[in-house]
C-alpha cells in the first residue's frame, strides 16, 4: 500500500493520534502525516503511507490555506482560545472595516513571528511546550514566515463591542502560526487578542474536497475499496515539471546517477523523472557541484 491519503482530521484529535489509528485501520506501520495540527483544530492532513512516506517532507514544506475565527479582547496563554487569559480589555472597542482591512494589508508579505510558548517548536533539544508545562519560559527564535494572502470574510462596514470577532482566510507558508497571527492582528489594532477558533481547508494541492474521515476510511478498507481514497504520489508532485525517461537516461537514473543539469532547474527547484506518469525520481540542483543535479528521492518501486 503506496500513496496519500487526503485525511479530515476531526477536533479533539491530535495528528499522531491519527496515525495511530490509521495504522490499525489499514494494517500497515508505514505511515506517517504531513505537518501537526493542534488538537482543537480540524482540516486536511494528507497522510502518506507505504513509500511515499519519502516525500513527506515536500507536503509538509507545501503551503497551507486556513479560515479562522479572530476574536479581540483577550489574550491566553497558548494564543487560542484552549488556554488561560493573559490580559483582558472589557471596554467598548470599535473600529472601522478600513481599518481593519489596512492591518490585515500590513501583515500580508513576508512578515516575522515568535512561536508560542506552547509550540512544538525545539530550543536548546526540547519542546517550548515541555518548558512552559514546567512554567518556564526560554527565549523564543524570531523567524521569517510568508502570509501569501489574508482576506476578511464578512461584509461588515463597523466592528464594536466588549468581544469583537470576525472571520478571516490565510493563504501561508509552512511554519506560520495562525494563533500568533491573531495576537498581531490584535496588536496592529490596539489591543489583546487571540485566535477562537481554526480550520485548514488546504494542504498543498489537496483540499477538504477530496478528504475522507477516520470512520469513512474504515469502512471503505472494511468493504475492500480503500484504495478508492489513496492518491498516488505523483499527485503530491504535481508542482514540479515531470520529464519522461528514456532509453538513454534510463540506466543512470535508475541508479541514482549525477547528471548533468536540466534547465528546467534554473526555473524549478526540483523536477520529476519518471515513466509512464509513474514518479521514479527526484531530482535537484547539486549543492556543490554547478551544471550538475542528483536525486534528492528515489522510489522506483512504487506502482
Amino acid at each position: 500500500m503506496n500513496g496519500i491519503l487526503p485525511l479530515w482530521k476531526e477536533r479533539g484529535m491530535t495528528s499522531h493520534d491519527c496515525v495511530f489509528k490509521l495504522r490499525k485501520i489499514l494494517r500497515t506501520k508505514k505511515v506517517g502525516h504531513t505537518g501537526t495540527l493542534d488538537p482543537g483544530v480540524e482540516g486536511v492532513l494528507p497522510i502518506c503511507i507505504g513509500q511515499a512516506t519519502r516525500i513527506a517532507e515536500y507536503l509538509t514544506d507545501a503551503g497551507k490555506t486556513y479560515e479562522a475565527i479572530i476574536s479581540i479582547g483577550r489574550t491566553t496563554t497558548t494564543e487560542d482560545a484552549e488556554g488561560e487569559t493573559v490580559e483582558e480589555d472589557l471596554t467598548m472597542k470599535n473600529f472601522s472595516r478600513e481599518q481593519l482591512l489596512e492591518v490585515l494589508a500590513s501583515l500580508t508579505g513576508v512578515i516575522e513571528q515568535t512561536p508560542p510558548m506552547f509550540s512544538a517548536v525545539k530550543v536548546n533539544g526540547k519542546r517550548l511546550y515541555e518548558y512552559a508545562r514546567k512554567g518556564e519560559s526560554v527565549e523564543r527564535p524570531t523567524r521569517q514566515v510568508t502570509i501569501y494572502n489574508l482576506e476578511l470574510l464578512d461584509e461588515l462596514a463597523h466592528y464594536e463591542g466588549q468581544e469583537i470577532t470576525f472571520p478571516v482566510r490565510i493563504a501561508c507558508s509552512k511554519g506560520t502560526y495562525i494563533r500568533t497571527l491573531a495576537v498581531q492582528i490584535g496588536e496592529a489594532l490596539g489591543y489583546p487578542a487571540h485566535m477562537k477558533e481554526l480550520v485548514r481547508t488546504a494542504s498543498g494541492t489537496f483540499t477538504q474536497d477530496n478528504c475522507f474521515t477516520l470512520a469513512q476510511v474504515a469502512e471503505l478498507m472494511e468493504a475492500e475499496q480503500v484504495a478508492s481514497c489513496i492518491l498516488p504520489v505523483e499527485y503530491a508532485l504535481a508542482d514540479y515539471p515531470y520529464i519522461e525517461i528514456t532509453n538513454a537516461n534510463e540506466k543512470e537514473i535508475f541508479n541514482g546517477q549525477v547528471l548533468p543539469a536540466d534547465a528546467l532547474l534554473n526555473s524549478h527547484d526540483k523536477i520529476v523523472y519518471g515513466i509512464n506518469g509513474k514518479a521514479v525520481a527526484v531530482y535537484q540542483a547539486h549543492p556543490t557541484k554547478d551544471g550538475l543535479m542528483k536525486p534528492h528521492k528515489m522510489f522506483p518501486t512504487i506502482e
